[in-house]
């Protein structure tokens, strides 16, 4: 299996690194077949699989539901859950003990958390203390969304370049192992790599970052909402809608079960 160590020697080499979203155990066990070198366990599930508007609602116990079932579909891969909006932001030893139950009750191997205030800093110190490895998020991050107004590009203006900047080369001292990088300028995505040791992965942040993301749903053509930045690889989702309208026709028209399907016939003759 993969490890922190083997992140920074695919970043040395220049090796992209390759990670995908995934909720549950079949979506677990296709990702790791395919050879995917991080599983994330986002806190998107909360729009994708649970119908929320955004990802506010998610609690921990429902990402410690969801890695648990990560976890049994991808034995071999190494699984980053999400810290959920409010799990990470009251006081160290109440992050502290989130984080553990990841980890311990979830099965994760890293956690991760958003934003690059002095107050997240502060939290991926203390994380990091409990011999934790720290992913962090900076850009667009989604449970900020009421304060952006919306989801929208960050990092556009100077000083916001500026400080996502700093904020990058904090999160690197404070020991977090990984950058995800969402929404940002190409150019501001390919300065953050090149300035920090740890390598960073990207969500719309061009094509010079260490490595890419993308929500599993997305890839596959099964979700409603899509970005700029999001790739369709298939159309499952109409495949899907196509399939389960063939079957309802069948059992409408009374081909579905054929004779075929019974597992056990009635044999009129002994009634």
């Amino acid at each position: 299996m993969q490890t922190v160590r083997t992140y920074r020697k695919m970043k040395a080499s220049g090796e992209q690194i390759v990670m995908i979203t995934a909720y549950d155990y079949p979506s677990a066990k296709y990702v790791e077949t395919a050879g995917c070198d991080i599983i994330l366990v986002g806190d998107s599930l909360g729009m994708v699989v649970m119908g929320y508007p955004d990802t506010l609602s998610v609690t921990l116990a429902d990402m410690v539901h969801h890695t648990k079932a990560v976890r049994r579909g991808a034995a071999d891969t190494f699984i980053v859950a999400d810290m959920p909006y409010m799990s990470y932001h009251i006081n160290t030893d109440e992050t502290k003990k989130n984080a553990a139950r990841l980890i311990l009750e979830a099965g994760a191997h890293a956690v991760k958390l958003e934003g690059g205030s002095e107050s997240r800093i502060e939290m991926i110190r203390a994380i990091v203390d409990c011999e934790i490895p720290v992913v962090a998020h900076l850009g667009l991050t989604p449970q900020s969304i009421n304060r952006f107004g919306g989801y929208h590009v960050q990092g556009k203006q100077p000083d916001e370049r500026k400080a996502l900047l700093e904020q990058a080369c904090q999160i690197e001292a404070a020991g977090a192992f990984m950058l995800v990088l969402e929404c940002i300028p190409e150019a501001l995505g390919e300065d953050i790599s090149q300035k920090l040791t740890i390598p960073t992965i990207g969500i719309g942040a061009g094509r010079y970052t260490d490595g890419q993301v993308l929500v599993y749903h997305d890839i596959l053509g099964m979700s409603d909402f899509k970005p700029k930045f999001v790739q369709n690889f298939a159309n499952l989702g109409n495949d899907i809608i196509s399939v389960l309208q063939e079957f309802t026709s069948h059992v409408k028209e009374k081909k579905f079960p054929a004779k075929e399907n019974i597992y056990i016939p009635l044999d009129r003759k002994d009634n």
